[in-house]
């Protein structure tokens, strides 16, 4: 994959679309109608500017974190065959440990 940085308060993020049902039985994507929620941090930009113009906020993710986000918030891009998805940090509801 070519290298990505994000710009601003941005993240690239690459969505995780298996599920495993309770019983252990993974679940692939195309069974699923709903958009992923989940994904993998492959990218974080520098964060955003504070309302007082001198002081920059840093997100709170790192490369590599796994995350829930908005459905609705992403948009997809499509790099080296793989398609990954750009985000606002604000559309990122929790890290998952």
């Amino acid at each position: 994959m070519s290298k990505i940085q994000p710009l601003g308060n941005n993240v690239v993020v690459e969505a995780i679309k298996e599920e495993v049902s309770s019983s252990g039985i993974i679940i692939p994507d195309t069974a699923s109608k709903e958009k992923p929620m989940k994904g993998k941090v492959l990218a974080v930009g520098s964060g955003k500017m504070a309302n007082d113009g001198k002081t920059l906020i840093v997100p709170d993710i790192e490369v590599g974190d796994t995350v829930l986000f908005s459905k609705y918030g992403p948009t997809e891009v499509k790099l080296d065959g793989k398609t990954v998805l750009i985000l606002s940090v604000d559309d990122i509801f929790a890290k998952i440990k």
